[in-house]
């Protein structure tokens, strides 16, 4: 039995100076890439990032977002605001991610279950092929893709658990939302909300 790390969205568009900046985002990518640094090969035999990386993603962009199904431009495939956080790129760069996830190509896609790897393999036949049955689940935004992404590891089978210490999130009420909705799912969670 394997336990997996994903990281979720540690990306430019998300932290401070993005187009959708999460407050603690710059941050939260250097406490990740502690953890990683400290994790591979030890507590997690398997780490994964998923990356979103929109090319034409329909009515997700919108000049007049509701910040629920639709956001501004962000994270388009091929531009800077798409890539991994500098606090965060090293550790993706020095081989401690086994696997990069790229979802919402053409669609919202908010969960790294909706994503592929560049052989096109999804994340849960990734993980399922290296005996993977235990997942954390860290990164940004506890609200949105963390939260789509730990509650569909737990709908696939896996034992889901989210490190809030390891995650930010945008706002107090729907972070508390979103914890309720991991209860709710079984999917168990670990550590407090940082602080903004």
């Amino acid at each position: 039995m394997s336990r997996g790390l994903i990281v979720v969205d540690v990306q430019n568009d998300f932290c401070e100076g993005g187009s959708i900046p999460v407050a603690g985002g710059a941050r939260i990518a250097t406490k990740i890439a502690e953890l990683v640094e400290q994790s591979a090969g030890g507590e997690y035999q398997y780490i994964v990032a998923t990356r979103d990386h929109h090319i034409d993603p329909g009515g997700h962009f919108s000049e007049t977002p509701d910040f629920h199904d639709s956001f501004p431009v962000h994270c388009v495939a091929g531009d800077q605001g798409g890539e991994f956080h500098p606090n965060f790129a090293p550790a993706v760069a020095g081989g401690k991610v086994d696997a990069v996830f790229f979802k919402g190509a053409h669609s919202a896609s908010k969960s790294g279950f909706e994503g592929a790897d560049e052989q096109g393999i999804p994340l849960a036949d990734w993980l399922r092929a290296r005996g993977v049955e235990d997942v954390d689940v860290v990164g940004i935004a506890t609200d949105h893709c963390v939260r789509a992404t730990a509650l569909d590891a737990g709908a696939a089978g896996f034992r889901a658990r989210v490190r809030l210490d390891y995650a930010v999130g945008v706002a107090p009420d729907t972070i508390a939302a979103a914890v309720e909705d991991f209860r709710q799912a079984g999917v168990a969670v670990s550590g407090d909300v940082p602080a903004q």
